[in-house]
């Protein structure tokens, strides 16, 4: 079965290569690799590169947790524009011996942070909050893996030493923020040409600072970034350009324990993680969705569903502030009472009154999932925010910082970690995890997950076919629809939907419903089958 934008894709989006071998193209012929099987363990990342690295790492015998921390370093080097280790990482991990853990490295803002004080600029140094990435990655593999953490990290930072080819889509995406680039000393020392001209596709990157950075890091571990050398000159660069961080909102930073949250999606469990990841509304919208059982087979009829099951889920985005708030959204109770209210509707979701990251048409944010031998599952999503994030490098350390403050996510008060649509999530079967998946896409992260999931449990597709099909998402006036010739939305259901009463918007473009990178247990041989989202530059391999 054919993906669902793959030939469209192909010629407007695909790029990069296997090998750090210079291409005047930024093609990688393993960005066509969408689709692995295999009982040796699998990646699938964001960048062939990245995909790769984790691969080394299985090969090594490393787990599912040392693969999944080599690709994000990785993707962190080669897919700077949508996540990075100035930016903020979700994990989910099941471990056959060990169960459900789950770690929060959200961005933060410093304890003593005022923001009603504070200047309003959706990027730029005032937009920086402490980083979590460093502390998550290095948490996740001294509690989880069991590599070394200078072999895990050692792929990132040859590629960043050495140099690699530009990915077409990634010098795409720098090309778009250009302009907001050129604004600031760091980026463009280490993200544009000496004349302030974008790289271009298949153009040889080295990042000899970035990988000092990075080398430091595996000598030292995350101390060296929070409290060291490298925390001095974040400090110092953001206090001289009217930037909130102190060595004491550094140093005081931590990654935690994320709280795991529960649910049932027709007798399917459903494992995610709380705030600030929105997996209880993921696992909400899912069990809204339950109650048009008989609403799912008819393509049409389930756009119209599932576009219900988010928008009402949507809701109680805001809503979420204690742990008795998420029993509350994970109960079948709540999920009844809101697919109640659908035919009978009393509150609407007021648009103008939400932070831009909620309504955001733009995708951003990247996503990995590993499946290593032994069943052990890492579903990890980092992100930076939207494109190139804060637009801030500082000189000489070769990172760009995550958007964080200034309004972009809404209001974060002082020490608060900023919330997002982060969602990786996990479906179990009898206590048997068969499913791992999340999604990058901003907005738009537990619609895609929810689209799958239902593809799966609900029409019977396959892992490959259900992220192939079209997808659907609320947005202030009507319902965003994707349309493609051949199997996404047509003319005929676009009528449909109008009829409806909806407003009705298409979308021909890749990438605008989210990215998927997702691992499946294989029912026919008892391996496991990895997914990388058509839609990006992704791929999907295991050890031979």
């Amino acid at each position: 079965m054919m993906n669902k934008k793959l030939l469209s894709f192909t010629l407007i989006f695909l790029c990069g290569c296997s090998q750090p071998i210079k291409k005047a193209d930024g093609f990688y012929t393993e960005s066509l690799h969408k689709v692995k099987k295999s009982n040796k363990g699998i990646v699938v990342a964001a960048h062939p590169l990245a995909t790769k690295a984790g691969v080394q790492m299985l090969a090594q015998n490393g787990n599912a947790i040392d693969a999944a921390v080599a690709a994000a370093f990785t993707l962190a080097v080669v897919e700077p524009s949508m996540s990075g280790i100035g930016g903020r990482t979700q994990i989910l991990i099941y471990s056959p011996k060990t169960g459900y853990h789950g770690i929060d490295a959200t961005t933060s803002a410093p304890n003593d942070y005022d923001y009603e004080n504070a200047p309003k600029k959706r990027y730029g140094y005032p937009s920086i909050g402490v980083p979590g990435v460093v502390k998550g990655l290095t948490k996740a593999l001294s509690e989880h893996g069991t590599m070394q953490r200078n072999d895990v990290m050692a792929p990132a930072i040859q590629i960043a030493e050495d140099g690699h080819s530009l990915i077409f889509g990634e010098a795409m995406r720098q090309a778009y923020v250009n302009e907001q680039l050129n604004e600031f000393e760091g980026t463009r020392q280490h993200f544009l040409n000496s004349d302030g001209s974008s790289r271009q596709p298949g153009q040889w990157v080295k990042q000899k600072d970035l990988a000092k950075v990075l080398k430091a890091i595996a000598e030292e571990g995350s101390d060296v970034f929070y409290k060291g050398w490298i925390a001095e000159k974040i400090v110092e660069d953001n206090i001289a350009n009217g930037g909130v961080l102190s060595l004491k909102a550094l140093e005081e930073y931590e990654a935690l324990d994320a709280e795991i949250v529960k649910g049932n999606y027709r007798d399917n469990e459903l494992i995610g993680l709380w705030m600030p990841s929105y997996g209880a509304i993921t696992i909400e919208a899912l069990q809204i969705l339950e109650a048009y059982k008989n609403k799912l087979s008819n393509n049409q009829e389930w756009g119209e569903s599932v576009y219900h099951a988010i928008e009402r889920a949507y809701l109680d985005r805001r809503e979420q502030n204690t742990l008795e708030d998420a029993k509350r959204f994970t109960s079948k109770e709540w999920a009844k009472k809101r697919a109640a209210e659908i035919h009978n509707e009393q509150t609407y979701i007021q648009w103008e009154e939400l932070p831009e990251s909620f309504t955001a048409a733009m995708g951003h944010t990247t996503h990995l999932t590993v499946v290593d031998k032994n069943g052990m599952i890492a579903v990890l999503t980092q992100t930076v925010g939207t494109t190139m994030g804060s637009k801030v490098a500082t000189p000489g350390l070769g990172f760009v910082y995550a958007q964080t403050l200034g309004g972009y996510l809404g209001e974060v008060k002082a020490g608060q970690r900023a919330a997002s649509h982060i969602s990786p999530l996990i479906v179990a079967k009898d206590g048997n995890p068969f499913l791992g998946l999340g999604a990058a896409g901003g907005s738009r992260i537990p619609s895609s997950i929810v689209a799958v999931i239902s593809r799966i449990v609900d029409q019977g597709y396959d892992l490959e076919q259900a992220m192939g099909m079209p997808r659907v998402q609320p947005i202030d006036g009507g319902i965003d629809i994707e349309f493609t010739a051949n199997e996404g939305f047509t003319l005929a259901d676009s009528a449909y939907f109008s009829k409806l009463g909806h407003n009705v918007t298409v979308q021909r473009k890749p990438a605008k419903f989210g990215r998927i990178h997702a691992v499946m247990k294989d029912s026919n041989n008892g391996g496991w089958v990895g997914v990388a989202d058509s839609d990006w530059e992704g791929s999907a391999d295991s050890p031979k």
